[in-house]
């Protein structure tokens, strides 16, 4: 039967995930299982375990762990306190303006520590409690920090875009880092659009607004945080050193700069470490196992079989890329972004680059694309550390949710409708 590995691996992967599985071993497992109809068992499971093994033997990977490290540096360190303390001055007396410091922050620590985890956490813990002292409903609260806290996935340095780069066989880290500055600026915009709609609409309280010397003075603050942003991307994009390079670089930096704060002590380190060991080690297991289960799809043709059927449905490429969305969109609500990234790559990107879509802009498509996927149930894990600092419920949040989904895919479809959007900065460095 031609279309039962096919079969075997889409439906034991749905089953694993319905019983509770951990995603990782659901991939693995059903990879091991639909190379078992092909090859006997201890030669299947070999393969696995070598692919596996294989799938993690870059020397660009090794930039994740260092970017989730300083991440938990910057959560502990004091970086995001003095962020929000910028954005208060800049947007705080504009409607629902604690919103919209929360969204501005978000951008901010996303452009620094590219973690959307560490930004609902700080952002959440630090101005969730506030925004409802000051009459803010906490599922509106929920729904900003949710929804904002991906955008750091977009604006460089992004561990996901490093992923895909790896993925999709060597597309420049610079240019995908570059090409995330306006889709995640405008996406940002459109969230503060809709959040303050919605504040004015429901009377939510106002900040006074700050004077240029307090706005300066928290500016003066914010900058030694600001500027690892320069550090990092500035010496990717020259080519002074490797985006690993830089992740190594931004670590130092943010432990030196919360020991200066005072926020970050000896006796903090070892906690630190273990946080970002588990959770850079949960990342690594699914990297490892997708990278199974995209080999698996290799050898039994199946993106070469999906690329064919997509062009039989229409030669025009908006409706093929839109096609591509829908797709996209489903799959990230059923699975978490980087193995969705590390399996779905080598499927669409053929197709996508056969129309004449430059894979730049594919990259930060799929990746907005898979960041509403978080904000989602029943896998987001975005949306339960949210709803989870909050203290409320997936039912009382969707209301407020539902609006800020719809300005997060106008983003979508303006960026892949204007290859502008993406490919302009990237082509200002010849990158």
């Amino acid at each position: 039967m031609e279309n039962l590995p096919v079969i075997v691996l889409i439906l034991s992967f749905i089953i694993f995930i319905s019983i509770g599985t951990p995603v990782a071993w659901s991939i693995a497992i059903s990879s091991l299982l639909t190379i078992i109809i092909s090859l006997p068992f201890i030669p299947a499971a070999t393969t696995i375990a070598q692919r596996m093994a294989t799938g993690l033997d870059s020397f660009t990977l090794l930039a994740i762990p260092f970017f989730i490290l300083s991440g938990q540096l910057m959560t502990h360190g004091g970086i995001a306190s003095r962020l929000i303390g910028f954005a208060k001055t800049i947007v705080g007396a504009l409607p629902g303006g604690l919103a919209l410091i929360n969204i501005m922050s978000a951008m901010l620590m996303g452009a620094i520590a590219g973690s959307a985890m560490a930004s609902a956490s700080a952002m959440g813990s630090i101005l969730g409690p506030e925004m409802e002292k000051e009459g803010y409903d906490k599922e509106y609260g929920a729904a900003v920090n949710i929804t904002s806290s991906t955008i750091g996935l977009v604006i460089p340095p992004s561990n996901v875009l490093i992923v895909y780069s790896l993925a999709s066989g060597g597309v420049s880290i610079a240019a995908l880092f570059l090409a995330g500055y306006i889709p995640g600026i405008l996406t940002g915009l459109f969230l503060m659009i809709v959040a303050s709609i919605w504040a004015k609409k429901k009377g939510y309280p106002t900040s006074k607004k700050s004077s240029l010397n307090n706005i300066f003075k928290t500016f003066i603050v914010a900058i030694p945080s600001l500027f690892l942003l320069f550090i990092v991307i500035g010496g990717i994009v020259s080519g002074i050193f490797t985006a690993t390079e830089a992740s190594a670089i931004a670590v130092i930096y943010t432990l030196i700069l919360g020991m200066v704060y005072k926020e970050i002590k000896l006796k903090n380190i070892p906690n630190i470490l273990m946080e970002a060991s588990k959770t850079s080690a949960v990342i690594m297991l699914l990297i490892a196992a997708s990278m199974s289960m995209s080999w698996i799809m290799s050898f039994e043709n199946i993106p070469q079989n999906l690329s064919d059927f997509l062009l039989t449905l229409s030669d025009n490429k908006i409706i093929i890329l839109m096609i591509v969305n829908l797709l996209l969109l489903f799959v990230g609500i059923f699975m978490d972004m980087t193995p969705a990234v590390l399996i779905f790559t080598p499927i669409f990107l053929p197709i996508v680059t056969s129309i004449g879509i430059n894979p730049i802009q594919f990259g930060i498509i799929m990746v907005l694309n898979l960041c509403i996927g978080l904000c989602t149930p029943p896998v987001g894990s975005v949306l339960f550390v949210g709803i989870g600092l909050a203290k409320t419920s997936i039912e009382k949040v969707i209301k407020p949710l539902l609006p800020l989904f719809i300005a997060m895919i106008f983003s979508l479809i303006l960026i892949t409708l204007f290859p502008a959007l993406t490919l302009w900065l990237p082509s200002l460095y010849s990158i």
